[in-house]
Parts: structure tokens; C-alpha cells; sequence
């Protein structure tokens, strides 16, 4: 996600209320949020989950569809999530 260049502080604020909840959802192996070195307006979130059910309910989770509600005005576009498959 990139933040509207005035909104940093508060899309950062807000996507770290993500953390505690999400951590505590069944299957969640890691989830992390970064913030970019060179450009402090993006941030992504770097997640494991045990399986496609435990991804899909955090999809569904209450605390998740709350943020995402809440990002417009924040971001300059949509989330973009893309997911990857372990390989090596």
C-alpha cells in the first residue's frame, strides 16, 4: 500500500492495530508490516499462513474487513495483495 503522502502516520497507525488480532488468528505462522527504507509512503504487509482455509478466514476476520474499510483517503490506490507459494 502507498500512503497519501499528508496520511503516513495515520495508515501506519492503523495498519499496526492488524498486528495483535491477526497474530492471534489459528494458522497465522507470521505477519509482519513493513515500512519502505527509501520511500516511508509504502507499506506491505509480509505474511505466512498454514494453509488456504487459515488465509481465507483472515480474509473474512471482523478486525481485517474493519481496516480495509477504513483505507479510503488513506492510499493512493487499492490494496495489492499478491500471494506466492514456497517453492525452495
Amino acid at each position: 500500500m502507498v500512503a497519501q503522502p499528508d496520511k503516513v502516520d495515520e495508515l501506519r497507525d492503523l495498519l499496526l492495530t492488524l498486528l495483535e488480532p491477526t497474530r492471534a488468528e489459528p494458522g497465522c505462522v507470521a505477519y509482519e508490516l513493513l515500512q519502505g527504507r527509501v520511500d516511508s509512503n509504502e507499506f506491505t504487509f509480509v505474511e505466512e499462513w498454514a494453509d488456504e482455509a487459515a488465509l481465507e478466514s483472515h480474509f473474512a476476520s471482523d478486525h481485517l474487513r474493519d481496516v480495509v474499510s477504513r483505507l479510503e483517503g488513506l492510499t493512493v490506490s487499492p490494496p495489492d495483495v499478491t500471494t506466492f507459494t514456497t517453492i525452495g
